[in-house]
């Protein structure tokens, strides 16, 4: 029987639904359960997909970055999902060729560990939309931001999730698994 790999994003996300720029809002709640959580999802991968921003942005501090995370970071497959990015120039990274929709379909039958997604919020809303996500990891921070790019905007399509796992850190965060219903 062979199991097929799933596709898993991870976003830290505030109560108000804001997942855009954590840099800035993210770091006075990490600890060790957030370390632990963190590094739970990247072991489980053996491929990190990427759009476009978000690939740009890990390759800009990730490579002159040390420790386990770092090297899991930047040792792991890395395929970015752009139509504008030429030459990634990142080891171990590789644009997807064409529409990602399919090329993740067939990369989901191949042998292979989890494939992880970060951040890139067009990207995990497009693979939620096609029915290729296979769980949403959200890392809900106790704070409301007002404002940025949320992950559900107003006039998306109803999509029902299934709550699968829940846990709460000692700083409030609310470690979340959804599978779609």
């Amino acid at each position: 029987m062979s199991t097929e790999r799933k596709i898993v994003t991870g976003l830290f996300i505030s109560l108000d639904g804001v997942v855009e720029a954590p840099e800035r809002w993210h770091f006075p709640y990490v600890n060790e359960e957030m370390h632990a959580a963190v590094d739970e999802l990247h072991t489980q991968a053996d491929t990190l997909l990427l759009g476009r921003v978000t690939y740009e942005a890990f390759a800009a501090v990730w490579p002159s970055q040390t420790g386990r995370l770092a090297d899991t970071i930047n040792g792991i497959r890395k395929l970015v999902a752009s139509t504008t990015l030429q030459e990634p120039g990142w080891n171990n990274a590789a644009v997807i060729d064409g529409d990602v929709v399919p090329a993740l379909k067939d990369l989901k039958q191949q042998p292979g560990r989890n494939i992880n997604l970060s951040g890139s919020i067009s990207l995990t809303r497009a693979l939620l939309a096609a029915g290729l996500l296979d769980e949403l990891r959200l890392l809900v921070h106790p704070i409301v931001l007002g404002s940025g790019q949320r992950l559900f905007p107003d006039g998306m399509t109803q999509v029902p999730l299934s709550l699968t796992r829940s846990a709460t850190f000692t700083t409030g965060v609310l470690d979340l698994t959804y599978q779609p219903g």
